[in-house]
């Protein structure tokens, strides 16, 4: 009775000591293509930026007048009308490796700078709409979150929020747009907020 066992026992190990084997070898051929793809980047001479999309921020639609008074809302303001007059791209998901294959190394400083200020426009964004949304002024958010839909940015709550906002405002037939815009963002938060918009 013991030798069945026994040999039971050794197969396993053969097979675990197989799959790790086999996971080591991938890791390594793994690390040695992204090196290989990173000494490639780096070796790219500056090509032209003519295919990027630079993005204008449009706070024509904005609520200026709610809460005026609110330090924070200010703020926002503020950083929104410098960022008009600087060079901001949507970047989300693009690596460094692939930045700099695409436009050269020598380009990649300023295509981080256009992101960070992506980043921020983003953040900007939200960080007003919250405000309004959490002291009651739902609607006065809704055309700043569709804005950061225009320019697809990919914070989940954004989509949540304006989908939930139509389908209880009798506005269900914008919801598409939502699903369309959010089907082109980067894949992890693609699946997130596709996944709510399916359910709702």
């Amino acid at each position: 009775m013991k030798y069945p066992f026994f040999a039971s026992f050794i197969i396993l190990i053969l097979v675990i000591r197989h799959a790790i084997r086999r996971n080591r070898n991938l890791d390594e051929s793994s690390r040695a293509a992204f090196w290989e793809k990173e000494r490639l980047a780096n070796e790219t001479r500056k090509k032209p930026l003519d295919d990027l999309i630079y993005i204008t921020p449009d706070t024509s639609a904005f609520p200026m007048d709610v809460m005026q008074d609110n330090e924070e809302i200010a703020d926002c303001k503020r950083i929104i009308e410098e960022l008009k007059n600087e060079k901001i791209v949507n970047l989300t998901g693009i690596t460094n490796t692939d930045l700099k294959l695409k436009y050269g190394v020598a380009n990649l400083p300023a295509l981080t700078s256009y992101d960070d200020r992506f980043t921020l426009l983003v953040q900007t964004y939200e960080k007003w709409a919250d405000i309004l949304w959490e002291n009651g002024h739902v609607s006065e958010a809704v055309p700043i979150l569709e804005e950061q839909v225009r320019i697809r940015a990919d914070v989940a709550s954004v989509y949540k929020k304006l989908a939930s906002y139509y389908k209880e405002n009798g506005q269900s037939e914008k919801i598409p747009h939502l699903h369309e815009v959010a089907d082109t963002l980067n894949p992890t938060s693609r699946s997130v907020i596709l996944r709510y918009l399916d359910e709702i």
